[in-house]
């Protein structure tokens, strides 16, 4: 069920939080194993389920979501559970505090599950350099569920978890919905809060939703939306109810009038062939609808990806810089002892994995005095370029659209020893977060070579995240009518799966 039918269903008492939190842990102990999606499962998620069912009883006011489940990232501090950011350095470490968008949770009567597995640091796109081992997608459990975001997203398609939190720096909750028949959201820069959130990159990094649905993704945003005093860059703006967008597009249903750019540079060469395929049949679907669909040109955009790749290290080398094996975590001493120093540098050789160090070395290269200017500094100015490109696309259209990811799902270990090859993964999503503008990524149907997922992003203008819930829902229904259901439905029996697997040697 998605969670907005949980949520009816929890309302209409047809159902309790206590049954609906028990099936899905069963689901998690029947398949996690194999899948890997979470990192640590609540012990007291039925505790809080009984709570919320008791205030049910009692007749208390309860927000549209209480009693449904919901996963989270391990990114995000919670104060009653582990949060690692799937590194070791972080291993056991309890928070003293929830961050915002928990709280918000916990305050809606929404019951956490867990924490979800993610590449360390949220560094990587396929949650293949997580410390504690990769998750596997639910589609083919020889395949990665993107990254680094790739637990949330295969909680979700595995039906471990209704909804999940995620976050987004580089496409860290589109890319793993795109290959893993899942809706993401990244939302406008500033319109979630970040307090509480792991910093990767300050000024790139967003907390977003996770789902089935594009509606069930509006519920949840809905819900941790807002300004938070405690995020000096968090938005005073009063927002609308994403929910209600969301309802608006599935029951209108139609395009007509909505101006609609395809961006010539997220496209083309590189791209595998069925996701093209899948991309081209969509735009036919936006037109038939009643949408306008134009080419729209965004030089700078084949540079978004070069920039990111500077900006991103650069400002991680800096936060994460607090690691120190001082205040908190890990702590490694040296056999024959030595300075702060020296057991600064012990515990950062043991405690970060190979992708944190390669990010960590680049930023530090990037910000060095006499390269400064010449790499962070005209990293920011490309970073200007792509802003511009968007302001003048946006003066032309309603949305832009792409493909969320130039490929399905690639098998593990294919590109793990291949920085490069990993890092344009996220060439269609970096662009929006370069601009701070919101992104989702709605399932588009199967590539016909391998019936493995694919992914249609949607962008808005900054704060127009409203727009891209209505739109977004239509674009999802004539999508599902396309193809006679749900994409989500079609996953493979892990049952199944896991039994092809384990003959191949897979597992």
């Amino acid at each position: 069920m998605t969670a907005a039918a949980l949520a009816d269903a929890l309302v209409a008492r047809d159902l309790s939080s206590v049954e609906v939190t028990q099936a899905h842990l069963d689901r998690i102990a029947a398949v996690d194993t194999d899948v890997h999606a979470f990192l640590h499962v609540n012990e007291s998620a039925l505790a809080v389920a009984q709570a919320v069912d008791a205030r049910r009883a009692a007749g208390d006011a309860l927000g549209p979501l209480a009693g449904v489940p919901v996963a989270i990232k391990d990114v995000l501090c919670t104060q009653d559970m582990p949060t690692t950011s799937g590194s070791r350095i972080l291993e056991g470490w309890v928070p003293p505090y929830d961050a915002t968008v928990v709280a918000r949770l916990r305050q809606a009567g929404m019951v956490p599950l867990g924490k979800t597995n993610m590449d360390e640091f949220a560094m990587g796109s396929s949650t293949e350099f997580s410390a504690y081992g990769p998750t596997r997608n639910p589609w083919d459990l020889d395949r990665i569920p993107g990254g680094s975001g790739g637990g949330s997203a295969a909680a979700v398609a595995a039906y471990e978890a209704p909804v999940a939190l995620g976050s987004d720096t580089g496409g860290s909750i589109r890319q793993p919905g795109a290959v893993t028949g899942t809706v993401g959201v990244k939302p406008t820069y500033g319109g979630v809060s970040r307090y509480g959130a792991i910093a990767l990159a300050s000024s790139l990094d967003q907390v977003g939703p996770v789902s089935r649905t594009v509606l069930d993704a509006a519920l949840v945003h809905d819900v941790i939306g807002g300004h938070d005093p405690r995020d000096s860059t968090s938005l005073t703006d009063a927002w609308p109810s994403f929910a209600d967008a969301a309802r608006s597009g599935l029951q209108d249903g139609t395009l007509a009038g909505v101006r609609i750019g395809v961006v010539k540079e997220l496209g083309g060469d590189g791209f595998q062939a069925g996701v093209t395929q899948r991309f081209t049949e969509t735009v036919a679907l936006l037109e038939s609808a009643g949408a306008t669909v134009v080419e729209i040109d965004a030089p700078s955009f084949a540079y978004a990806i070069s920039a990111y790749y500077l900006i991103l290290p650069a400002e991680a080398s800096s936060n994460l810089a607090k690691f120190d094996s001082v205040r908190f975590g890990m702590r490694v001493t040296p056999a024959a002892g030595g300075t702060v120093e020296d057991v600064m540098a012990a515990t950062r050789e043991a405690g970060f994995g190979p992708e944190v160090k390669r990010r960590i070395i680049l930023g530090t290269y990037a910000l060095s005095a006499g390269y400064y200017d010449a790499y962070y500094g005209s990293a920011q100015k490309v970073r200007t370029l792509v802003q511009r490109d968007f302001d003048r696309a946006f003066e032309q259209v309603d949305l832009l659209a792409s493909p969320s990811a130039p490929t399905t799902a690639f098998p593990l270990g294919e590109k793990i020893d291949d920085p490069l090859a990993m890092y344009l993964n996220d060439l269609t999503t970096i662009p929006a977060n370069l601009a701070g503008i919101p992104g989702m990524s709605i399932p588009m149907g199967l590539a016909p070579e391998d019936g493995l997922p694919t992914g249609v992003q949607l962008m808005a203008p900054a704060r127009q995240d409203a727009r891209l819930y209505r739109y977004g829902a239509a674009l999802e229904r004539l999508l599902e009518d396309s193809w006679g259901r749900t994409l989500i439905s079609q996953v493979p029996d892990l049952d199944e799966t896991q039994q092809s697997a384990a003959e191949e040697g897979v597992i």
